[in-house]
């Protein structure tokens, strides 16, 4: 256990956010998406796992820690509901409240379709899958940086 650290997040997950430079991308996506088969095509190589909680909580763990990108373009991704792209599902709006809670102002979310979605996701760095369960709980999030004091 360590001090101001989330405990939902594991050593691997916490190795692979560390590791990531601005502008590299990681999935946070729900227990129906092909997170394995994906996670084999990034940079990581490799699926990493934050099980038994909702991706709104895994979501609250690791923007704890990781700074997204806050240049000229919103920095979290939704995955699009088939054939209704600007329906907000119920895990979206729970994680919406994360992201704007932890950039401290009003964040929304970009919708992907949900094939634009898988072809990004091979492109991230890395794909962290949760304990959700629910459909569209899956997102795409852009690192950002921490700048230097003063």
């Amino acid at each position: 256990m360590l001090k101001n650290i989330d405990p939902t997040l594991n050593a691997e997950v916490l190795y692979a956010l560390r590791s990531m430079g601005h502008g590299d991308t990681l999935v946070v996506s729900d227990t129906n998406f092909p997170s394995d088969a994906i996670a084999r095509q990034t940079a990581f190589g490799e699926l990493l796992r934050i099980d038994n909680v909702s991706a709104a909580r895994a979501m609250e763990a690791i923007l704890s820690v990781l700074p997204l990108d806050s240049g000229l373009q919103n920095s979290v991704g939704r995955m699009e509901v088939m054939g209704a792209p600007d329906e907000i599902t119920p895990v979206q709006a729970e994680v919406q409240k994360i992201v704007d809670k932890a950039e401290g102002k009003p964040s929304p979310m970009y919708g992907i379709e949900r094939f634009a979605f898988y072809e990004k996701a091979k492109q991230a760095y890395c794909v962290i899958t949760t304990g959700e369960t629910r459909f569209y709980g899956c997102f795409l999030l852009t690192k950002g940086v921490i700048p230097p004091d003063g």
